[in-house]
């Protein structure tokens, strides 16, 4: 082989280096990137810290606004606790007040209550030995002689033997709706006399089929309108009787009595005997039956 073959001539040298890629590594450009993601972070902080302090001071000036307004809320509130307080510990007061006047109202209520027993127990020994006829004709210029002749005549018709000494006081006690016929009460000298007096009227209206009537006060006017003999009772006993009555009619009681004043019911003979002492036993009675 030749020198010339060996040796490789310029031009060659070229053309090869031509066909071979160049020996080296593109690098990317890191750095810049960092450096722009920090500056666009910096940008957003810088916002966000300038929106947060516009907010602030936005907040701040409406704080500033309303805080007068909070403030007189808050006075108010307070005056509100205070009368509230006040209005509680007033009701508190007004409620031990009630309940004080209750209390002595209740003992007000039981002392008249006690009172009112008193007052009826004296007017039923008042009227212990008095008799009391109903619906009696009244007659014209009558005198005190009148009202005790008729009575004596009363006495002698049913078999009682009471007389004149025996007859303490006698009047008559006039009916709202007819002045005519009246209510004869005779106070008689001892209790076994009324007792007698009654038990001899009762004895005859069993007895006779014609019943006790004007005719034997002796009374020739309206002879035959009726007359109705009980002893003397209260207003209270008056009522109560007119009450037990109707509870006999209605319940069928079979016994309807009074008693020295007193008021007695009973149902039958082998039941026990009720003394009706106010209309709310009428009242629980009736409840009961």
């Amino acid at each position: 082989m030749s020198a010339s073959d060996k040796t490789p001539t310029k031009s060659h040298t070229y053309n090869r280096m031509d066909r071979t890629p160049p020996n080296y590594v593109a690098q990317r450009n890191k750095r810049g990137r960092e450096s722009e993601c920090a500056h666009d972070f910096n940008t957003f902080r810088n916002e966000i810290k300038i929106m947060i302090s516009d907010l602030m001071t936005a907040q701040q000036e409406e704080i500033k606004k309303i805080h007068p307004t909070l403030m007189e809320i808050k006075a108010t509130n307070s005056d509100i606790q205070n009368s509230v307080a006040f209005l509680t510990s007033q009701n508190e007061e007004l409620k031990k007040k009630i309940e004080l006047l209750e209390t002595q109202n209740k003992k007000d209520k039981d002392y008249i209550t006690l009172l009112e027993e008193k007052v009826e127990e004296l007017q039923r020994e008042n009227r212990k030995a008095s008799i009391e006829i109903k619906n009696v004709p009244k007659i014209h210029n009558e005198s005190k002689e009148d009202l005790i002749k008729l009575f004596l005549t009363l006495c002698n018709n049913i078999g009682c033997d009471i007389e004149k000494r025996d007859i303490r006081d006698i009047y008559r006690v006039h009916r709202k709706n007819d002045t005519n016929k009246t209510h004869l009460i005779t106070e008689i000298s001892s209790t076994m006399l009324k007792t007698e007096f009654l038990k001899q009227a009762k004895n005859y209206n069993i007895k006779y089929k014609e019943k006790l009537c004007a005719k034997h006060l002796g009374l020739t006017k309206n002879e035959y309108e009726p007359i109705y003999v009980s002893e003397q009772l209260t207003a209270k006993g008056a009522r109560l009787y007119f009450l037990a009555r109707d509870l006999a009619k209605s319940q069928d009681y079979k016994f309807c009595w009074t008693s020295y004043g007193k008021i007695y019911v009973r149902k039958n003979e082998n039941s026990p005997i009720i003394v009706i002492k106010n209309e709310s036993h009428v009242n629980s009675l009736l409840q009961k039956s």
